[in-house]
């Protein structure tokens, strides 16, 4: 099934990587928001929100079409984890997530312009790290890679995907969009 082109406003290579590997054919669409949020104790709701966000600052920037936006968080102990703000954060969530679950959420949003119709939705998937000891976590954090994700790891990345002991749930939601409910969501988008 021939899918609409869609103007993607995200910086994330991973997410653009997944797009390409299914051949579904985008524009990119550079945006700021501001990713303050205050749903930090409903994890699903803080990611739609600013998913939403995102696509209401990306439908400014054309005049016919589809956006689509998302944002991942991963969320401890009632916490959201976003990206470190330095290296000190980046190992100090890493040993927070040392031999515990984890949950990863993506929450995406699509919005139609000019009709301004819109879906959302989010995928969760739940992650468990080995222990891991300082030694790893500094080597990962010195290799600069966990300074552009939440929680501070890419489970496609070399090194940390030598953490993940198990998940349960969409490996594509933890690497950044739940591919298989965004598929559905645009092919249905797109036909109703």
């Amino acid at each position: 099934m021939k899918l609409p082109h869609i103007y993607l406003a995200s910086r994330s290579p991973r997410r653009r990587q997944m797009l390409e590997m299914v051949g579904i054919q985008f524009t990119l669409i550079d945006i700021e928001v501001d990713e303050d949020n205050h749903f930090a104790d409903n994890p699903r709701e803080y990611v739609i929100t600013l998913s939403g966000k995102k696509a209401e600052e990306a439908a400014k920037r054309i005049s016919k079409g589809i956006v689509a936006t998302a944002d991942t968080i991963v969320y401890l102990d009632g916490k959201v984890m976003n990206k470190p703000a330095d290296e000190e954060d980046a190992r100090r969530m890493l040993g927070l997530l040392s031999g515990r679950t984890h949950q990863v959420y993506t929450g995406f949003t699509l919005l139609s312009v000019p009709d301004g119709k819109i879906v959302q939705d989010c995928g969760m998937t739940d992650v468990t790290f080995r222990q891991l000891d300082r030694e790893e976590i500094d080597e990962y954090v010195r290799s600069g890679a966990p300074m552009d994700k939440a929680g501070a790891y890419g489970i496609q990345d070399d090194l940390s995907a030598l953490f993940v002991e198990r998940i349960n749930g969409d490996f594509y939601n933890v690497v950044g969009l739940p591919l298989p409910r965004f598929y559905l969501a645009l092919r249905n988008f797109t036909n109703a």
